[in-house]
Order: structure tokens, then sequence, then C-alpha cells
């Protein structure tokens, strides 16, 4: 007998064992939740109006002597386009690769099937499968390093914001702090996901609340688990509903008709009225054109150059070991053979390149009353192959300047090894001139650090002020990939070159300018370097079609990595530290002007 009893009490002790496991690393114990109740067809409130529209501007303007309007918006069912199927899912995956890796993001495909029939089949599904893959995408991550969901989501979510849907939350919102905290946006995502892109690119202030649900930690670590229980999880929009409702005000929901996880939340049954929009206006919206975004998107982070969709995803997983092969391929080839057999071949392969415009002149001859002069070249920076293409189309081997290379792409450079530079403007300034005092053609990046998106960030003035009597020749690059960045900012650099070589097709740009006169610079001091530094980054714009910005590579580590893009003795980007938000909100204001 007592050993039945004990047979009958071990699930229990197992269950409270395994609680307190998934419980140890939270800051904030909280009691076990009640189990929910089973999900209704629908949560929406039996005395709530039903409109099948838009809110129009009428109903959600306020004023003196008006009724105030809290407008709850449906962030996955209509701030979103519904142009792509299983959106959620693709953003799940892109935390899974850019933060867990390949094999991770290989078990998220192989759920894809299951959530898909849960999602479709079982009422409330779509929640059950937003758990499944929250839990595939985040058990294990680190929470303090994760930082996909400010550096790597943005980018594509809003590609994916319906401008019509935006101007309605906008005008919910007004212009100032009081009429912004009337707006609740309501999302299915864990709050790591969607919050970073609200509150940084569209300009959510913290007055506004964010209904999101929390996920669970354990000694620092994500468990993947979801908190559970409405009223805890929307604390802060559950205040804001019970604040406007104290003070006589209405509650409106905007969703759509398909969203029927959001028509069923506490949140839905809260609103008075609902605009539920129809799918046949829905497919009319537009996207939100980038010269709207309410703050431009400059920096961006991750390996991945397309969104990856399911079917998406099994192409890239399909290409991937021969993208392997051929990225070892085309390495080979362009280390071994000449440039013109080798452009050939790569170009057979899938990598090209093309010239715009004339080249420039060659270098004078060396004599021997007069050395062989250096010529100097100022590039925008897309990859760390720039240098290796203004190469290829001048037919001649020229140097490579650096601040951050790794040792691993040193190695594999097939224009010789790259000139490191220390940040030392004294020490910099005295190695870029022995260059060019030898006759060598010397290739520089005055940006400093890439930038994926059309824009220049602000130019170093150092190379202005050793253009000597030649000047300096601005090239303007620009690159195409179709599956894989070359580049990044918190991952192992030391692969980068792997990655562009591994892309299906990719091309190379290769503009050259006319050249810019930097004798005022060597006479004038930094000033006049400045503005010729000003002179040559508005030059490659134009010819780019790109904006000119006075951001950094500092601004750019601490958006993307949390730290300033200190690079150690090898080659090791420092450890990220905790995000600094509102550092990165200011530095966004040097988005215009002029460098100095």
């Amino acid at each position: 007998m007592p050993s039945m009893a004990m047979k009958k009490m071990l699930p229990a002790v197992a269950y409270k064992l395994l609680s307190a496991l998934l419980h140890a690393g939270t800051t904030t114990p909280r009691p076990p939740p009640p189990p929910p109740p089973p999900p209704p067809a629908a949560r929406v409130s039996p005395t709530a109006v039903v409109h099948r529209c838009a809110p129009p501007a009428a109903r959600l303007a306020g004023g003196a002597g008006t009724t105030t309007t809290t407008l709850v918006v449906d962030v996955d069912g209509v701030l979103l386009l519904p142009r792509r199927r299983n959106l959620l899912f693709a953003y799940f995956m892109l935390v899974a690769l850019e933060a867990g890796g390949f094999l991770r993001g290989l078990a998220m495909l192989l759920l894809y099937p299951f959530v898909s029939l849960l999602a479709a089949a079982i009422p409330g599904g779509g929640e059950i499968a937003v758990r499944a893959m929250a839990a595939v995408a985040f058990c294990g991550l680190r929470e303090r390093t994760f930082r996909a969901g400010r550096a790597v989501l943005p980018r594509w979510i809003l590609e994916d914001v319906a401008a019509e849907a935006l101007d309605a939350a906008r005008r919910a919102a007004g212009s100032d702090h009081h009429a912004a905290a009337r707006v609740v946006w309501a999302s299915a995502m864990p709050r790591v996901m969607v919050e970073p892109f609200l509150r940084e690119y569209l300009l959510v202030p913290p007055e506004a609340a964010v209904a999101a649900r929390e996920l669970k930690t354990a000694w620092g670590f994500y468990t993947g688990l979801m908190e559970r229980g409405c009223d805890d999880d929307d604390a802060a929009a559950s205040l804001a509903l019970r604040k406007n409702t104290a003070d006589g005000g209405d509650i409106v929901g905007f969703s759509a008709a398909g969203s029927m996880e959001f028509l069923r939340s506490p949140l839905a049954s809260t609103c008075k009225e609902l605009y539920v929009v129809s799918p046949e206006e829905q497919r009319k919206w537009r996207p939100l054109p980038r010269k709207h975004y309410p703050k431009p998107l400059v920096f961006h982070d991750g390996r991945l150059a397309f969104l990856p969709t399911p079917s998406a995803t099994i192409a890239m997983y399909t290409w991937l070991p021969l993208g392997m092969l051929l990225s070892f391929l085309r390495l080979a080839i362009a280390m071994s053979l000449p440039y013109r057999h080798a452009t050939l071949l790569l170009a057979a392969t899938g990598q090209s390149w093309r010239l715009r415009g004339t080249l420039p002149p060659p270098p004078p001859p060396s004599s021997s009353s007069t050395p062989a002069a250096g010529e100097l070249y100022a590039c925008n920076h897309r990859t760390l192959i720039d240098p290796v293409y203004v190469s290829i189309a001048l037919n001649r081997r020229v140097r490579a300047v650096s601040y951050s290379l790794s040792r691993v792409s040193d190695m594999l450079s097939p224009i010789g090894a790259t000139v490191h530079l220390a940040r030392d403007r004294a020490r910099d300034g005295a190695a870029m001139a022995r260059l060019l005092g030898a006759g060598d053609s010397v290739v520089v990046c005055p940006e400093g650090t890439t930038c994926r998106e059309p824009y220049l960030l602000r130019f170093s003035p150092l190379f202005a002020e050793l253009g000597g009597d030649r000047g300096v020749v601005p090239v303007a690059l620009a690159v195409e990939a179709a599956m894989f960045h070359g580049t990044t900012a918190s991952g192992w650099k030391c692969v980068d070159p792997f990655y562009y070589l591994a892309n299906p097709r990719m091309c190379y740009t290769v503009e050259f300018l006319e050249r810019v006169d930097t004798a005022a610079a060597a006479e004038g001091g930094r000033e006049a370097s400045a503005d010729v530094a000003n002179a040559v980054q508005r030059r490659i714009a134009a010819a780019l079609g790109y904006e000119c910005t006075m951001l950094t590579r500092k601004d750019k580590y601490r958006m993307l990595v949390g730290n300033d893009g200190v690079v150690a003795n090898d080659g090791v980007v420092a450890a990220p530290q905790r995000a600094r938000g509102d550092d990165a909100r200011g530095h966004f204001s040097a988005l215009t002007g002029r460098c100095t």
C-alpha cells in the first residue's frame, strides 16, 4: 500500500520540481496562474458595435468638450499587410536563424506543418502555434545578449507596415504625449520581438502601452515559455484602458476580419466599438514608403538578405550545401588566377561586376628624377571586399587600409596584406603617407564601417590631408546579394567572405568619379580637410542616389550591438553591453546636415 501511495505522489512531485526549475531565474516569482478557460469563438462584448471598415478620422479625433477615445491597434492583424501568408512564422524564423543558428532554424522549419495545422484546424490554435514557435526560437538564448528584436526584425517588419493602418493610429495618437497614451498596441508576438520595433521605428512614446506577452527566463536564459494570464501580461494596457473608462472615455478596437486571435482576446471584449477591416479592403492597402518611415532605417544586422517564409527557407536549406562548396571554389579562383581570367570564370558561377563610366588615367610612370606617385581612392563601404573590386576594375594591385578586419579575411585577400589602422590620427596618417610615398595605389573607406541601406555615414577627413598634388579619386560602390549579407556587426567576422561568396548570384557596381583637389586640405588644416571630405561624400551620394548622414561607426555599434565598436588586438569586437535606447535615438537626429 505505501508503494501505491508513493506512485500516486510522484506525478505531483515531478510537476512541482519542473515548475521550480522554470521559475528559478525570474526576478519576481508569481503564483501559478489558474488554468485558462477554453477559447470561445470570439470574446467581443455583446454590446460592442462592429463596423466593417477602418476607423474614420472624425471618430478618433479628440479635443475640448469631446469624449476621449482610446484606440486598441491589432499589430499582427491590421498594422501589417496580409500580402504574405505565415508572416509571424517568418519573424520567428528570423529569430531562430539569426540568434540561434542553422540547426535551430531547421527545427523551426520542421515545426511549420504542425503549427499551420494547429492554426487552421483548432479554435484558438493560433495562440498555441505562437507559443510553439516561441519555444523553438527562444529556448536557450541568453537574455542579456539577445538583440535580434532591435537589430534584425525592424528592417523586415517596416516593409510589411500598411500605410493606411499607420495613418489611422497616428490620427488617434495626435501630436502630444497625452494623446499618444490613448493608443494601445496589441500583438501576439513576445514583447522582445515587437516592442523595440514600435518604440524605435514607429516612435511609440513610453506613455503608450504595448500589450504583448513576456518570455520566461531561468538563470539568464530564455526558457521559450510565454507568460500565461492576460491580466498580468497586459498590465500596462489594462491600466490605460481602466483609466480611460473611469474618465468616461470610449475604447475602440481596430483589427481585421481574419485576426481571430485578437478578436478572442480580453482586449477585444473591453472595446465599445470594433472596426474590423475586410480582406477586400486590406488587399487595396499599400506598404509604407521608405520616405515616410517615422524614423529612417539606416542600420540593421543579420545575415539573411531575404524574408524567410517557409518556401524561401526551404530554398535556402536546399542551396546551402552547394553554396558552401561554391564559396570555396570562387575563393580558389580569385586567389590563383589573374583578374582577366578569374572574372570570366566567376561570372559563370553567378559572381559578376560592372563598371560605370570610365576609368581614371593611370598615375605617371616613375623616372630617375621623379619617383612614382601614389594614387588615393576613397570609396563608400559596402562589404569587406570593396578594395578587391576597385583593384579588379583598375586591373592592378592596390593596398587596402582597414580598422577591423579579421585575420582569416586578411589571409584570404587576393590583393595582399591589408594595412591595419589603429584609430590614432598621427599613426594612421603616417602609415598611409608611407604607402603613397612608395608609389602604391591606396584604397580607403572613410566611413569606417559598412552600411547596407542607401545612406552614407560621416567621412573621416584624414584621407583628404594625404591626397597631395594629385588629389583623391572618389569611387561609388553598390552591391547586390540574393541570399546572404557579407557583413555583420554582432557575428563572427571571420566568416564574412564565405557568406558573401555562398550567394547564388551577386553583383558589384564600380564607378570612378571626377578627381577632387585636396591641395586646400593639406594647407588649411582639419577644417579644410573636413570640407574636402564632405565634398567627396556628397559626390558619391549623388552618384548612387544615397543620402548623406553624420552618423559614425560608434553610432552603428551602439544601435546594433550595444558597445562602441572598439576592436581588441585579436580583431574581436568588445562584448555587448546593455541596450542604450536613449543614446541611439539621440544619434539619429544626425541624419540631416553636413559632416564636420
